[in-house]
């Protein structure tokens, strides 16, 4: 951890405990600020609050009192990053011009080990645990590690507290996350992909949500690398108007790009890669995720050695594409992480054999005509709950799927898909839509999906 000065005495006021919010406090005490917590829920009995209220922390649980900003000046507002900016005291903050951050600004700035950073609408999980996993192999002669952390669960405050200048920290970062980055300087950054249609609950936009996710790269400086698709034109343009880094492309199909997949391997400029028979995870979408996560190595020292290692032993991040087991024939994936309709397209063209797909979840207004085609070429059966259960039988009559079952839990829904379904067969868990109808989060459902197929093992 860099001892930086720049929160040394300052007051700074956070927003939210959880995971984040309790370990940016943590490192915020070590980087010498004052602080203040404040979380809507009690937080009397809370262990992680009672540990900060110890350590010198003002913790202020049970709502969002706007006096706390009224009445006396702050240096930093660091906002947990689900916390919408309609909430009453951001609001405030905004209107006081207090600087509104969150919690990777602050880690990354007190990082000793250099760091690489990826984001995308989908398969940003999955590209930067192929990375850590490949970098890791790299890094190990040394002693030293690469770590994956971020919005897929391991607060980046948490690592930078230990992690050496010999380390490498590959960095997950959520739209949600950016929006509180103004300066970052990632030694390589990567935007997947950017699809419509994903969080405009929260951005009110797609040009807003676009802006937040070109945040990853605004503020690189010309000794860096920037991973672009290649086969987003739109995005490209404002990509490479945006930043100052080295800008290199990657593409699921066009020779162009400076890493492109072709003839069935993973290629670059330079010459083949890996076969992408070779890799464990199915669909092409992976392969892409595959082939940034290559680049990324690449650029950070990686040895096709440690590259081939990396990619012909992952099986999958958990929740997303993630196999379950094969039961009497029947090879069976948790892909909860689904949670909009483009993960969905990316997740049903992933397999050869027939589908049965379990879907459903929160209903957020969106019609799904564009499964149809995807509906119609690789599934035979569907099984849907949820609150958009009749939204989505509709696209799947559209389909022409001629069984479509209509259930209204997740409990409900599993032996009904593998009732449906017969040797040779996959059953697909993947939503197309977000849990929270049913469940507090994705990960919950997932949990729950794979303790369901699990109980069929036991009929």
């Amino acid at each position: 951890m860099k001892q930086i000065e720049t929160y040394r005495n300052k007051k700074i006021f956070i927003l939210g405990l959880g995971k984040s919010g309790f370990a940016v406090s943590i490192l915020l005490l070590k980087l010498g600020a004052k602080l203040t917590l404040n979380d809507q829920a009690d937080l009397d009995h809370n262990p992680q609050a009672q540990q900060l209220q110890k350590l010198g922390v003002r913790v202020i649980g049970g709502g969002h009192p706007t006096e706390l900003l009224e009445q006396e000046h702050f240096d930093y507002f660091v906002k947990n990053p689900g916390i919408p900016y309609e909430n009453p005291l951001v609001k405030l903050a905004q209107e006081l011009h207090l600087p509104i951050i969150t919690e990777p600004e602050v880690a990354l700035s007190a990082s000793s080990a250099p760091y690489v950073c990826v984001t995308g609408s989908n398969g940003k999980t999955t590209t930067v645990l192929l990375a850590q996993r490949i970098l890791d192999h790299h890094l190990a002669p040394t002693g030293h590690h690469a770590y994956a952390v971020g919005n897929i669960g391991v607060p980046i405050s948490e690592v930078v507290l230990t992690a050496s200048k010999d380390d490498l920290l590959v960095v997950e970062l959520s739209s949600f996350q950016l929006l509180g980055v103004t300066d970052i300087n990632p030694r390589v950054a990567a935007i997947i992909d950017i699809y419509d249609n994903v969080h405009l609950d929260y951005h009110k936009s797609f040009a807003n949500y676009v802006a937040a996710k070109l945040r990853i790269t605004k503020t690189q400086s010309s000794d860096n690398y920037f991973l672009a698709n290649f086969d987003q034109k739109e995005l490209l343009a404002k990509e490479k108007k945006l930043t100052r880094a080295q800008v290199l492309t990657f593409s699921e199909k066009d020779p162009a790009a400076d890493y492109y997949i072709a003839n069935g391997y993973l290629q670059s400029q330079k010459g083949r890669i890996m076969k992408t028979a070779e890799m464990k995870l199915p669909g092409l979408h992976n392969q892409q995720n595959a082939l940034v996560a290559c680049a990324i190595a690449e650029l950070m020292g990686a040895s096709s050695e440690d590259i081939q290692a990396g990619l012909t032993t992952f099986t999958g991040a958990k929740h997303r594409l993630q196999y379950v087991m094969t039961l009497n024939g029947r090879a069976i994936y948790n892909d909860s992480k689904s949670t909009n309709i483009e993960a969905a397209t990316v997740a049903l063209p992933a397999f050869q054999e027939p589908e049965v797909l379990i879907a459903g979840g929160l209903d957020r207004g969106f019609t799904f005509n564009a499964l149809v085609p995807l509906l119609k070429e690789h599934v035979k059966a569907v099984v849907l709950y949820g609150e958009t259960r009749y939204l989505l039988a509709d696209a799947a009559g559209q389909a022409q799927i001629k069984q479509i079952v209509v259930v209204d839990t997740l409990q409900e829904a599993v032996p009904r898909a593998y009732d449906l379904s017969v040797a040779g067969d996959v059953i697909l868990f993947s939503p197309a839509c977000a849990s929270w109808d049913q469940f507090r989060s994705f990960e919950e459902r997932g949990d729950i999906f794979m303790d369901l197929v699990k109980e069929l093992k036991t009929k």
